[in-house]
Protein backbone atom coordinates (compact mmCIF):
# COMPACT_ATOMS: atom_id res chain seq x y z
CA UNK A 1 0.00 0.00 0.00
CA UNK A 2 1.31 3.39 -0.91
CA UNK A 3 0.43 5.04 2.69
CA UNK A 4 2.53 2.50 4.43
CA UNK A 5 5.42 3.89 1.93
CA UNK A 6 4.84 7.32 2.63
CA UNK A 7 4.71 6.78 6.40
CA UNK A 8 7.65 5.13 6.49
CA UNK A 9 5.96 1.58 7.70
CA UNK A 10 7.18 -0.86 5.74
CA UNK A 11 10.33 -1.44 7.69
CA UNK A 12 7.98 -1.91 10.72
CA UNK A 13 5.76 -4.70 8.98
CA UNK A 14 8.66 -6.46 7.62
CA UNK A 15 10.03 -6.64 10.97
CA UNK A 16 6.92 -7.38 13.09
CA UNK A 17 6.17 -9.95 10.17
CA UNK A 18 9.84 -11.85 11.48
CA UNK A 19 9.29 -11.35 15.11
CA UNK A 20 9.67 -14.78 17.10
CA UNK A 21 6.81 -15.33 19.66
CA UNK A 22 8.95 -17.46 21.33
CA UNK A 23 9.82 -17.44 24.33
CA UNK A 24 8.98 -14.15 25.30
CA UNK A 25 5.26 -13.87 23.45
CA UNK A 26 4.80 -17.44 24.17
CA UNK A 27 5.65 -17.29 28.09
CA UNK A 28 3.28 -14.57 28.17
CA UNK A 29 0.37 -16.22 26.60
CA UNK A 30 0.98 -19.24 29.20
CA UNK A 31 0.73 -16.88 32.31
CA UNK A 32 -2.37 -14.45 31.27
CA UNK A 33 -4.13 -18.12 30.24
CA UNK A 34 -3.19 -19.63 33.49
CA UNK A 35 -4.12 -16.40 35.04
CA UNK A 36 -7.86 -16.59 33.78
CA UNK A 37 -8.25 -20.43 34.51
CA UNK A 38 -7.16 -19.91 38.20
CA UNK A 39 -9.80 -16.91 38.43
CA UNK A 40 -13.01 -19.01 37.64
CA UNK A 41 -14.80 -20.31 39.80
CA UNK A 42 -13.49 -23.59 42.03
CA UNK A 43 -10.30 -23.50 40.26
CA UNK A 44 -8.92 -23.22 43.33
CA UNK A 45 -10.93 -26.48 45.17
CA UNK A 46 -10.24 -28.47 41.78
CA UNK A 47 -6.21 -27.80 42.28
CA UNK A 48 -6.22 -28.75 45.83
CA UNK A 49 -8.81 -31.74 44.97
CA UNK A 50 -6.76 -33.09 41.38
CA UNK A 51 -3.70 -31.48 40.54
CA UNK A 52 -3.83 -33.02 37.10
CA UNK A 53 -7.14 -32.11 36.08
CA UNK A 54 -6.03 -28.71 36.95
CA UNK A 55 -2.40 -29.13 35.01
CA UNK A 56 -4.99 -30.72 31.87
CA UNK A 57 -7.42 -27.62 32.15
CA UNK A 58 -4.04 -25.62 31.79
CA UNK A 59 -2.84 -27.27 28.61
CA UNK A 60 -6.18 -26.70 27.24
CA UNK A 61 -6.16 -22.84 27.86
CA UNK A 62 -2.62 -22.55 26.48
CA UNK A 63 -3.09 -24.60 23.37
CA UNK A 64 -6.83 -25.31 22.41
CA UNK A 65 -6.13 -23.60 19.31
CA UNK A 66 -3.55 -26.51 18.18
CA UNK A 67 -6.08 -29.09 19.83
CA UNK A 68 -9.05 -27.81 18.34
CA UNK A 69 -7.38 -27.14 14.38
CA UNK A 70 -5.67 -30.13 14.31
CA UNK A 71 -8.89 -32.11 15.24
CA UNK A 72 -10.51 -30.28 12.16
CA UNK A 73 -8.15 -31.36 9.84
CA UNK A 74 -7.90 -34.89 10.76
CA UNK A 75 -4.64 -34.47 12.61
CA UNK A 76 -3.60 -35.89 16.05
CA UNK A 77 -5.06 -33.68 18.52
CA UNK A 78 -2.29 -33.78 20.88
CA UNK A 79 0.11 -33.11 18.43
CA UNK A 80 1.03 -30.15 21.26
CA UNK A 81 2.64 -32.72 23.16
CA UNK A 82 5.62 -33.11 20.75
CA UNK A 83 6.87 -29.76 21.18
CA UNK A 84 7.86 -30.34 24.69
CA UNK A 85 9.55 -27.40 24.99
CA UNK A 86 6.98 -25.23 24.83
CA UNK A 87 4.57 -27.98 27.53
CA UNK A 88 7.76 -27.49 29.73
CA UNK A 89 7.29 -23.84 30.16
CA UNK A 90 3.09 -23.69 30.33
CA UNK A 91 3.69 -26.67 32.63
CA UNK A 92 6.52 -24.39 35.08
CA UNK A 93 4.06 -21.75 34.44
CA UNK A 94 1.09 -23.73 36.02
CA UNK A 95 2.78 -24.65 38.89
CA UNK A 96 4.37 -21.49 39.84
CA UNK A 97 0.87 -19.57 39.72
CA UNK A 98 -1.15 -22.11 41.44
CA UNK A 99 1.41 -23.48 44.10
CA UNK A 100 4.13 -20.70 44.82
CA UNK A 101 4.58 -20.32 48.03
CA UNK A 102 3.02 -17.25 49.63
CA UNK A 103 1.14 -16.89 45.88
CA UNK A 104 4.10 -14.53 45.03
CA UNK A 105 3.72 -15.44 40.84
CA UNK A 106 0.59 -15.03 40.96
CA UNK A 107 0.35 -11.64 43.26
CA UNK A 108 2.97 -10.03 40.76
CA UNK A 109 1.54 -11.14 37.55
CA UNK A 110 -1.86 -9.67 38.79
CA UNK A 111 -0.47 -6.35 39.11
CA UNK A 112 -2.19 -3.90 36.51
CA UNK A 113 0.37 -2.78 34.95
CA UNK A 114 2.11 -5.91 34.46
CA UNK A 115 -1.26 -7.25 33.75
CA UNK A 116 -1.53 -4.88 30.59
CA UNK A 117 1.59 -5.43 29.11
CA UNK A 118 1.25 -9.05 29.29
CA UNK A 119 -2.10 -8.94 28.16
CA UNK A 120 -0.87 -6.42 25.24
CA UNK A 121 1.40 -9.63 24.17
CA UNK A 122 -0.62 -12.17 24.02
CA UNK A 123 -2.85 -10.15 21.61
CA UNK A 124 0.55 -10.04 19.22
CA UNK A 125 0.14 -13.87 19.51
CA UNK A 126 -3.56 -14.07 18.29
CA UNK A 127 -2.01 -12.71 14.49
CA UNK A 128 0.76 -16.04 14.73
CA UNK A 129 -1.93 -18.26 15.73
CA UNK A 130 -4.84 -17.05 12.74
CA UNK A 131 -2.24 -16.57 10.33
CA UNK A 132 -1.15 -20.20 11.22
CA UNK A 133 -4.06 -22.12 10.80
CA UNK A 134 -5.42 -19.82 7.61
CA UNK A 135 -1.82 -21.02 6.13
CA UNK A 136 -2.17 -24.84 7.57
CA UNK A 137 -5.88 -25.07 5.93
CA UNK A 138 -4.07 -23.58 2.42
CA UNK A 139 -1.54 -26.15 2.52
CA UNK A 140 -4.18 -29.06 2.09
CA UNK A 141 -7.06 -26.69 0.89
CA UNK A 142 -5.94 -24.56 -2.11
CA UNK A 143 -9.39 -22.92 -3.11
CA UNK A 144 -11.44 -23.88 0.35
CA UNK A 145 -12.12 -20.13 1.81
CA UNK A 146 -14.01 -21.58 4.29
CA UNK A 147 -11.66 -23.83 5.64
CA UNK A 148 -9.38 -21.38 5.59
CA UNK A 149 -12.03 -19.30 7.83
CA UNK A 150 -12.29 -22.12 10.21
CA UNK A 151 -8.91 -23.20 11.04
CA UNK A 152 -7.56 -19.91 11.36
CA UNK A 153 -10.89 -19.11 14.24
CA UNK A 154 -9.80 -22.32 15.83
CA UNK A 155 -6.26 -22.24 15.80
CA UNK A 156 -6.85 -18.06 17.24
CA UNK A 157 -9.60 -19.07 19.60
CA UNK A 158 -9.30 -22.47 20.16
CA UNK A 159 -9.47 -22.15 23.95
CA UNK A 160 -12.68 -20.24 24.19
CA UNK A 161 -14.76 -22.51 21.65
CA UNK A 162 -13.29 -25.59 23.96
CA UNK A 163 -14.73 -24.47 27.08
CA UNK A 164 -17.63 -26.68 27.42
CA UNK A 165 -14.84 -29.55 27.05
CA UNK A 166 -12.75 -27.79 29.50
CA UNK A 167 -15.11 -27.39 32.14
CA UNK A 168 -16.21 -30.81 31.90
CA UNK A 169 -12.44 -31.62 32.83
CA UNK A 170 -12.99 -29.69 36.01
CA UNK A 171 -16.59 -31.23 37.11
CA UNK A 172 -18.70 -28.52 35.71
CA UNK A 173 -20.95 -28.17 33.22
CA UNK A 174 -22.94 -25.09 31.88
CA UNK A 175 -24.10 -25.59 28.79
CA UNK A 176 -25.60 -21.97 28.49
CA UNK A 177 -22.30 -20.75 28.31
CA UNK A 178 -21.19 -22.19 24.96
CA UNK A 179 -19.82 -19.54 23.06
CA UNK A 180 -21.35 -19.83 19.76
CA UNK A 181 -24.80 -18.57 21.63
CA UNK A 182 -23.04 -15.70 23.15
CA UNK A 183 -19.74 -15.16 21.62
CA UNK A 184 -17.11 -13.05 24.06
CA UNK A 185 -15.01 -10.47 22.34
CA UNK A 186 -11.53 -12.61 21.56
CA UNK A 187 -14.11 -15.30 19.43
CA UNK A 188 -15.36 -11.83 17.77
CA UNK A 189 -12.19 -10.29 16.72
CA UNK A 190 -10.16 -13.78 15.85
CA UNK A 191 -13.11 -14.46 13.39
CA UNK A 192 -12.65 -11.08 11.78
CA UNK A 193 -8.85 -11.65 11.64
CA UNK A 194 -9.52 -15.25 10.13
CA UNK A 195 -11.42 -13.69 7.40
CA UNK A 196 -9.70 -11.04 6.72
CA UNK A 197 -6.34 -13.43 6.11
CA UNK A 198 -8.04 -15.92 4.70
CA UNK A 199 -9.44 -13.23 1.81
CA UNK A 200 -6.04 -11.73 1.66
CA UNK A 201 -4.69 -15.88 0.84
CA UNK A 202 -6.53 -16.05 -2.37
CA UNK A 203 -5.82 -12.47 -3.29
CA UNK A 204 -9.30 -11.05 -2.63
CA UNK A 205 -7.72 -8.64 -0.67
CA UNK A 206 -5.38 -6.24 -2.25
CA UNK A 207 -3.49 -5.94 0.87
CA UNK A 208 0.34 -7.23 1.49
CA UNK A 209 0.43 -10.06 4.47
CA UNK A 210 2.96 -8.00 6.43
CA UNK A 211 0.60 -4.95 6.14
CA UNK A 212 -2.42 -6.74 7.12
CA UNK A 213 -0.73 -8.44 10.23
CA UNK A 214 0.87 -4.73 11.21
CA UNK A 215 -3.38 -3.45 10.84
CA UNK A 216 -4.49 -6.40 12.88
CA UNK A 217 -1.94 -6.88 15.62
CA UNK A 218 -2.48 -2.86 16.02
CA UNK A 219 -6.10 -2.96 16.22
CA UNK A 220 -6.29 -5.47 18.86
CA UNK A 221 -3.27 -4.27 20.68
CA UNK A 222 -5.40 -1.36 21.27
CA UNK A 223 -8.54 -2.37 21.84
CA UNK A 224 -7.59 -4.53 24.13
CA UNK A 225 -5.52 -1.91 26.13
CA UNK A 226 -8.68 0.44 25.96
CA UNK A 227 -10.68 -2.21 27.10
CA UNK A 228 -8.75 -3.50 30.16
CA UNK A 229 -7.96 0.68 30.95
CA UNK A 230 -11.60 1.80 30.44
CA UNK A 231 -12.87 -1.13 32.42
CA UNK A 232 -15.36 -1.95 29.95
CA UNK A 233 -16.20 -5.60 28.33
CA UNK A 234 -18.27 -3.95 25.50
CA UNK A 235 -17.29 -4.80 22.41
CA UNK A 236 -16.42 -2.21 19.59
CA UNK A 237 -18.53 -4.52 16.84
CA UNK A 238 -21.65 -3.91 18.94
CA UNK A 239 -23.21 -1.37 17.01
CA UNK A 240 -22.99 -3.25 13.41
CA UNK A 241 -24.01 -6.39 15.23
CA UNK A 242 -27.05 -4.71 16.46
CA UNK A 243 -27.84 -3.13 13.17
CA UNK A 244 -27.29 -6.42 11.01
CA UNK A 245 -29.27 -8.15 13.30
CA UNK A 246 -32.33 -6.13 13.38
CA UNK A 247 -32.29 -5.78 9.92
CA UNK A 248 -31.31 -9.62 8.53
CA UNK A 249 -32.34 -11.45 11.85
CA UNK A 250 -34.88 -9.77 14.19
CA UNK A 251 -38.07 -11.61 12.85
CA UNK A 252 -41.46 -11.90 14.54
CA UNK A 253 -40.77 -11.20 18.34
CA UNK A 254 -41.80 -13.60 20.71
CA UNK A 255 -44.44 -11.48 22.44
CA UNK A 256 -46.71 -11.00 19.17
CA UNK A 257 -46.04 -14.92 18.50
CA UNK A 258 -47.61 -15.52 22.30
CA UNK A 259 -50.58 -12.65 21.29
CA UNK A 260 -51.60 -14.41 17.90
CA UNK A 261 -51.55 -17.78 19.76
CA UNK A 262 -54.25 -16.73 22.38
CA UNK A 263 -56.47 -15.12 19.91
CA UNK A 264 -56.34 -18.24 17.68
CA UNK A 265 -57.18 -19.91 20.72
CA UNK A 266 -60.10 -17.66 21.80
CA UNK A 267 -61.89 -17.66 18.78
CA UNK A 268 -61.69 -21.47 18.78
CA UNK A 269 -63.19 -21.48 22.24
CA UNK A 270 -65.87 -19.23 20.83
CA UNK A 271 -66.98 -21.10 17.69
CA UNK A 272 -69.15 -23.92 18.88
CA UNK A 273 -68.57 -27.16 16.66
CA UNK A 274 -70.89 -29.47 15.15
CA UNK A 275 -71.06 -32.22 17.63
CA UNK A 276 -72.25 -29.07 20.16
CA UNK A 277 -74.50 -28.24 17.63
CA UNK A 278 -75.89 -31.18 17.18
CA UNK A 279 -76.32 -32.38 21.32
CA UNK A 280 -77.59 -28.79 22.12
CA UNK A 281 -80.41 -29.72 19.32
CA UNK A 282 -81.31 -32.94 20.60
CA UNK A 283 -81.53 -31.70 24.19
CA UNK A 284 -84.06 -29.40 23.53
CA UNK A 285 -86.33 -32.04 21.54
CA UNK A 286 -86.15 -34.26 24.14
CA UNK A 287 -87.18 -31.43 26.76
CA UNK A 288 -89.91 -29.89 24.76
CA UNK A 289 -91.08 -32.69 23.37
CA UNK A 290 -91.14 -32.93 19.14
CA UNK A 291 -91.31 -29.04 17.96
CA UNK A 292 -93.48 -27.69 15.22
CA UNK A 293 -91.96 -28.88 11.61
CA UNK A 294 -89.41 -31.61 13.14
CA UNK A 295 -89.29 -34.81 11.74
CA UNK A 296 -91.79 -36.71 14.00
CA UNK A 297 -94.57 -33.94 13.44
CA UNK A 298 -93.83 -34.61 10.12
CA UNK A 299 -94.12 -38.35 9.80
CA UNK A 300 -97.35 -38.20 12.28
CA UNK A 301 -98.68 -35.92 9.73
CA UNK A 302 -98.40 -38.11 6.86
CA UNK A 303 -99.76 -41.27 8.92
CA UNK A 304 -102.85 -39.11 9.53
CA UNK A 305 -103.29 -38.18 5.88
CA UNK A 306 -102.93 -41.20 4.46
CA UNK A 307 -104.75 -43.84 7.11
CA UNK A 308 -108.45 -42.67 5.60
CA UNK A 309 -107.42 -43.31 2.05
CA UNK A 310 -106.61 -46.82 3.57
CA UNK A 311 -109.92 -47.04 5.07
CA UNK A 312 -112.05 -45.94 1.96
CA UNK A 313 -110.09 -48.82 -0.04
CA UNK A 314 -110.85 -51.38 2.95
CA UNK A 315 -114.96 -51.26 2.44
CA UNK A 316 -114.41 -51.95 -1.61
CA UNK A 317 -112.25 -54.57 -1.44
CA UNK A 318 -114.72 -55.80 1.13
CA UNK A 319 -117.78 -55.26 -0.83
CA UNK A 320 -115.87 -57.20 -4.30
CA UNK A 321 -114.96 -60.10 -2.27
CA UNK A 322 -118.50 -60.28 -1.29
CA UNK A 323 -119.74 -60.34 -5.19
CA UNK A 324 -117.09 -62.48 -5.76
CA UNK A 325 -118.79 -65.29 -3.89
CA UNK A 326 -122.79 -64.15 -4.78
CA UNK A 327 -121.45 -65.04 -8.48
Amino acid sequence: MDLFGVLNLDEVSHGLAGLSMFPYFDTAHYIVSVMALREQPGALEVARRSPFACWFSSMLYCFGGGILSGFMMAEAPIAFLSNSTSVLMASVIWYLVFYCPQDVVYSCTALFPLRLVLTGMKEVTRTWKVLGGVAQAHSKYKDGLLVMIAIGWAKGAGGGLISNFEQLVRGVWKPETNELLKMTYPTKVTLIGAVLFALQQNQYLPVQKQHLMLIYTVFTVVNKTRMMLTGSSSSPFAPIESVIYSTFFAGPSPSSYTTLTTETETLEVKKPSTATKKSMKEACESLNGAAPGSPSKIAAHKRGKGSPKKAKEQPESTETESNKKSD
